[in-house]
């Protein structure tokens, strides 16, 4: 091969490398898997809520009252100026990332959608509207919840009264929490909810399922895996649309919050950061 005859090579590979380094300067890098000193380089701050538009998705589920009665409303723009102080640069609700929900959005902002009592739309939508966000994200994940596996794991050992009791147990809780929405505005209500002692109960809730079972039969502990398995493919979901700077407002039923605060606490590149720390009063 002649010398000349490596030009249009030596040119091909140069304009190769320029458009890298273009590529390189222009696309935000992602969250390093290997930084395990320094600072945090981004904060999340995961808000754990009730489901205002009464899906009944869960087994047990609080009765909200209308968040669109003009009170509500005024509580929820109560809610919404605590956590633009946050100042979020991203917002992610749970919803999958192909979810008609994230359409919703992108046809509120153009004036094509109206509002339901979803708490994704009266917080989420309505923050990133006030901030300016071209989008919000969808980062949810689904997976069987084999609740009725325990049904039959205590029914064939003796133990459906056990069982009963701890779900009167669980029912009580939520009648607990209806109870003090009647009398409490919403932020006092996620405030309760996202509480140090609320969060840690809501675990405890999903823990003692692993009471029923034994080897060989892992009625209980499956469930748990099931619920843990969501729960860290949603945290890297979550991952998936974080770079370095940004401020992440996670949108999440409460019963999430646990393993997602542990998720981001155990992340050295995260910064938790708390509703309480925003909102007004002692702290």
């Amino acid at each position: 091969m002649k010398k000349n005859e490596f030009r249009p090579l030596f040119a091909c590979v140069s304009i190769l490398f320029a458009s890298s380094i273009v590529v390189a300067q222009v696309a935000p890098s992602r969250l390093p898997a290997d930084r395990l000193d320094g600072p945090p380089l981004a904060e999340v701050l995961v808000l754990g809520t009730y489901h205002m538009g009464n899906p009944g998705r869960d087994i047990f589920n609080m009765k909200a009252d209308d968040v669109l009665a003009p009170k509500r409303q005024a509580e929820i723009r109560e809610l919404l100026d605590v956590l633009a102080r946050f100042r979020p640069t991203k917002i992610a609700i749970e919803a999958n990332s192909n979810s008609p929900k994230i359409k919703q959005y992108q046809d509120y902002l153009a004036g094509k959608y109206e509002l339901s009592r979803d708490e994704r739309d009266q917080i989420g939508f309505r923050l990133g509207k006030v901030l300016n966000l071209p989008k919000v994200y969808g980062i949810d994940e689904q997976e069987d919840f084999s609740y009725p596996t325990v049904q039959d794991y205590a029914r064939a050992h003796g133990r459906e009264k056990e069982l009963e009791s701890l779900m009167a147990y669980f029912g009580k809780k939520m009648q607990d929490d209806d109870e003090f929405l009647k009398s409490h505005s919403v932020l006092q209500m996620l405030l309760r909810l996202n509480s140090r002692e609320a969060v840690c109960r809501d675990l405890a809730n999903y823990a003692l399922f692993a009471h029923f079972g034994e080897e060989g039969d892992y009625a209980g502990a499956g469930l748990l895996t099931d619920w843990y398995k969501r729960n860290i493919r949603i945290f890297t979901h979550l991952l998936n649309i974080i770079v370095p700077g940004d401020r992440v407002l996670v949108i999440y039923g409460a019963g999430h919050l646990r393993i997602l605060r542990q998720d981001v606490q155990a992340d050295p590149t995260l910064a938790l950061r708390t509703l309480e720390e925003f909102a007004p009063g002692p702290k």
